[in-house]
């Protein structure tokens, strides 16, 4: 894991958290059936956001959306299932922007739960670690 040790930085970390929760407010208006590629590619902005604030509060910054994950995996309470998705939502984010893929509806039926559900968590870690 590469990270880089950096000055704490509380107000960027807040604005991070900020956007993220916008930023996931809109996805929450989009279709489900005709955007999906959009939903998705919006949660894996929202969690990288979260997880970016969290390595600021923290004193850490990275380049590498693998490292992000990697940080939160192992200074964080999350599962190796939750971690899994976070990965697979990388990945598809990836495919999404550089090869144009279309994601299916079905996938974000399977998904949307759980992906609602770190993001909540990932969150609360933000939030607490704020206060």
């Amino acid at each position: 894991m590469e990270l880089i040790k950096i000055q704490p930085d509380r107000e960027r970390a807040k604005s991070l958290m900020e956007l993220s929760l916008l930023r996931l407010k809109k996805i929450r208006t989009f279709n489900k059936k005709t955007e999906s590629p959009l939903i998705v590619e919006g949660y894996y902005e929202v969690a990288k956001e979260l997880i970016t604030a969290i390595l600021f509060v923290d004193g850490f910054k990275t380049l590498s959306h693998k490292d992000l994950i990697e940080y939160i995996r192992t200074n964080h309470n999350l599962s190796g299932t939750e971690i899994n998705l976070l990965n697979e939502l990388r990945k598809y984010r990836n495919k999404i922007v550089y090869y144009g893929i279309n994601i299916q509806p079905e996938y974000l039926q399977r998904n949307s739960t759980d992906v609602n559900q770190i993001i909540s968590k990932l969150t609360k870690i933000c939030e607490r670690k704020l206060e």
